[in-house]
């Protein structure tokens, strides 16, 4: 029911997991600029993507045609929190309600 890592998450059918998206053609792509970085958050930031690769919930890609930056969030307990600012992205999705099946 829980899991406490990324690696407890393997063997989820990708139909129960993955998302997609139905973005409206009329929106042209957006390579958002990436925003300057704490040199010293480049580490962690690499550190959590290593791990979702390793996990299979990302994948390498050659080209993009959606590039949107990473946000850094410095937590009050000390930690770091990484997000990926979707907030183009978002605006050209198109707006249909969600359902979801719950076994």
């Amino acid at each position: 029911m829980f899991a406490w890592t990324y690696k407890d998450l393997k063997g989820i059918p990708p139909k129960l997991a993955q998302h997609r998206f139905e973005i409206d053609t009329s929106i042209p792509p957006a390579h958002q600029a990436r925003y300057t970085l704490n040199p010293n958050y480049v580490i962690v930031i690499k550190q959590d993507i290593d791990k979702l690769l390793v996990a299979g919930f990302i994948q390498p890609i050659k080209e993009a045609t959606w590039l949107s930056p990473i946000v850094v969030v410095l937590k009050k307990n000390g930690k770091l929190k990484i997000y990926v600012d979707f907030k183009k992205l978002n605006k050209a999705n198109q707006k249909k309600s969600l359902s979801f099946t719950i076994f």
